[in-house]
């Protein structure tokens, strides 16, 4: 290691906390699609997509033009003070692609766990009542309600004390760990019935595709069962479309897969802003308008250069037809994965949706393994799920086909490596 990155490590040991938890054992200089180069201008393969923010890739040129113009015009005003029309027809658009019951209106906030915090604000609201069901190995955010949502304890609770009242966990049905629907529509009737009655329940919210917990997909009985028990219990249903959203699962959102039943909310962040921050709550019109003027809001909610950002995002998603870009990587993915499955004992299942693709194996050490050999090899990426064994990726769906082969050539190199090297085979 040279003495600028001996130099710049040691900043960040005296001056950051260990709390804030960082992968890399490197810096980046700039990036360019699904390409990061650190200061010593090494090229890295990009498939972690700065957690899901970047289904457009780095700097996508109209993307960059937009904010580009839009410096020129202003940079903040606070839209509760000096509203602007950008902010107006970016939820027009949101409204109009959002899969929600009846007639819709969205408000726009600026992180992912802060548009489910208004969106439980809301539910509240709209139905007088406290209670919210949420399932296990859920992430909704690192705020307090959204830490109390989340279902998984360490890192994201752990340390941190007791957590908000009147949020139950469900299971979530994940096949290969023996949990059916039947056994989660179980256990959200045992909550009824032991913890909280459903007539104080003002909502249920679930990833479709689990994030954090391992990129489990939700059966469809799973959300038609979840809408009838809405429906009669007068409970809103919340998606929570923060991580599927914009083109990722091979749908502009995930509950597009479900065109049989609509939730009464969604929630979304991350690839909306195409790496500006920016979020938003979309859900039913009558549910929406009940807080009082001034009840919802934020300084920096619908920042008009992440406005102006999410506006080109939109419109490169559609221009370029990224959800059937999703769909064609994600089968590429899926065939190198299936036939590392057939020659690798320890890779346990293979789930997701479109280009959000993960592969669960039979111990953490492996899935290290995995990153430790990929990141050698200039490769990023992630893992996930309770036991920190799953591989997820999260590659930009703009990235270029050589790219993409190259990344999945290093993979397959790295499921050989541990495979000759015996790394805990078997759980």
């Amino acid at each position: 290691m040279d003495n600028q990155y001996l130099a710049l490590n040691a900043r960040k040991q005296q001056t950051t906390p260990r709390g804030v938890g960082v992968m890399c054992d490197w810096y980046v200089e700039r990036a360019e699609n699904a390409t990061l180069w650190d200061q010593q201008g090494r090229e890295f393969i990009d498939f972690a997509g700065g957690i899901a923010v970047l289904n457009t890739g780095h700097r996508h040129p109209k993307i960059m033009a937009a904010v580009t113009e839009q410096l020129g015009k202003f940079t903040h005003t606070a839209y509760q003070v000096a509203p602007y029309e950008s902010y107006i027809s970016l939820v027009e658009k949101i409204i109009a692609r959002a899969p929600i019951k009846g007639p819709a209106k969205a408000a726009l906030f600026t992180t992912g766990a802060e548009a489910v915090e208004n969106a439980i604000k809301i539910a509240r609201a709209a139905t007088k009542r406290h209670g919210v069901i949420t399932f296990g190995g859920a992430f909704h955010g690192r705020s307090f309600m959204t830490m109390a949502m989340t279902g998984k304890t360490a890192p994201y609770k752990r340390d941190f004390g007791v957590m908000p009242s009147g949020v139950f966990h469900a299971r979530y049905p994940v096949a290969i760990n023996g949990i059916s629907v039947d056994d989660a529509i179980e256990s959200v009737e045992e909550i009824f019935s032991a913890d909280i009655a459903a007539h104080d329940v003002a909502a249920i919210v679930l990833e479709p595709v689990q994030g954090e917990g391992g990129f489990n997909v939700a059966p469809q009985e799973l959300m038609i069962r979840l809408r009838q028990i809405c429906d009669q219990h007068g409970i809103l249903l919340i998606a929570d479309e923060v991580q599927t959203g914009f083109a990722r699962t091979g749908k502009l959102f995930a509950m597009d897969h479900h065109p049989e039943m609509k939730v009464d909310m969604m929630t979304m962040a991350k690839s909306l802003g195409g790496g500006f921050p920016i979020s938003a709550v979309v859900g039913r019109a009558d549910v929406m308008d009940a807080p009082n003027p001034g009840g919802l809001g934020g300084t920096y909610a619908g920042n008009p250069l992440a406005v102006a950002a999410a506006h080109a995002v939109i419109e490169v998603i559609e221009e370029e037809k990224l959800c059937d870009r999703a769909n064609k990587l994600g089968a590429q993915l899926i065939d190198v994965l299936e036939d590392l499955k057939d020659t690798h004992s320890f890779v346990r299942d293979i789930r997701g949706l479109g280009s959000m693709i993960a592969v669960e194996l039979a111990t953490a050490e492996q899935t290290k393994a995995i990153q430790d050999f990929a990141m050698s090899k200039n490769l990023i990426l992630l893992s996930c799920g309770k036991k920190a064994n799953v591989i997820r990726f999260l590659y930009p769906l703009t990235i270029p086909d050589a790219q993409f082969q190259a990344a999945l050539s290093i993979l397959k190199q790295g499921f050989a490596a541990i495979s000759s090297n015996k790394v805990n085979e078997t759980a």
